[in-house]
């Protein structure tokens, strides 16, 4: 094996390995003192209408970022987009999560609200995920082009895995089904950097996947959101140009298609689709 393949495959297993120790702690701290009946403002109703705690994604932001921070192989600039693209996404979904209203929905939605003067708090998360995706898209691209085009890339993935964030274990089932070939491609192109960059959210997400599927924990949009920034960040220092505008016109196309089609209706039409979204899950209750 060449070096930088055995070195792109030690720092992989390093930032997967933080990531899923970081997030299993801070989830555990996060909800070692919450009392059995959940309540309060970090939790929700789930698909079945039974309470579910939000903490999961604070803990996916705090192990992906602990990981980012301490990952070996990543250039300063690299390092501080992760950062970023993370944390900055992870809190404005924190800020839906807590204080996001359902007036508006989509980004039809919340866009057309702001056009009417009523600033929504999905109007502001989708202004703030923009500044924070070209913020990282600045410190890791050549020229304004690229920087607007990488930057609407992570804008528009962080996005996305939000809307993949309605059943159990799916947005992250999303996010491995991905980010893993991120990685492969990383590690065979001998790129110790982008591999150690992609393997950061898929350790902390893997780690995070057994309380999703067991219905304790969702990520909600703090840890939807920074997945998919984080995926997006992996992509877009990954890819080439074609790659890269091709991502973004997938990216662009399903968030299109959200608007007018439901994913979960999709998904339980597909055979294949359907039993890779209940693979680990309870059972659907019948009718």
């Amino acid at each position: 094996m060449p070096a930088s393949r055995a070195r792109g495959l030690l720092y992989a297993l390093a930032g997967a390995a933080i990531g899923a120790v970081a997030a299993r702690a801070a989830y555990a701290g996060f909800t070692r003192n919450r009392p059995a009946e959940l309540s309060g403002r970090w939790t929700r109703k789930n698909h079945r209408g039974e309470p579910i705690t939000l903490l999961e994604g604070p803990a996916f932001v705090a192990g992906s970022g602990a990981a980012a921070a301490l990952v070996p192989g990543l250039t300063p600039r690299v390092r501080a987009a992760a950062l970023l693209a993370g944390a900055g996404s992870g809190a404005l979904g924190a800020y839906d999560d807590l204080y996001g209203t359902t007036s508006s929905k989509g980004f039809k939605g919340h866009l057309s609200a702001l056009a009417r003067g009523e600033v929504t708090s999905g109007a502001v998360k989708i202004l703030g995920i923009g500044a924070t995706g070209l913020g990282a898209a600045a410190l890791v691209s050549q020229g304004p082009v690229d920087t607007l085009v990488n930057g609407a890339a992570i804008a528009g993935t962080a996005n996305l895995a939000n809307l993949f964030d309605l059943r159990p274990g799916r947005a992250i089932k999303v996010g491995l089904l991905t980010g893993g070939p991120l990685l492969a491609a990383s590690l065979l192109r001998g790129s110790p950097a982008t591999a150690a960059l992609a393997a950061v959210p898929l350790g902390a997400a893997a780690a995070l996947l057994p309380d999703d599927l067991g219905e304790r924990a969702m990520l909600g949009d703090a840890g939807a959101n920074a997945l998919g920034a984080l995926l997006g960040l992996a992509a877009v220092t990954t890819l080439g140009r074609p790659g890269r505008y091709t991502l973004l016109g997938t990216v662009v196309a399903l968030t299109a298609a959200a608007e007018k089609v439901s994913f979960t209706k999709v998904i339980a039409g597909n055979p294949v689709l359907n039993r890779l979204d209940m693979l680990g899950r309870r059972p659907v209750d019948p009718v």
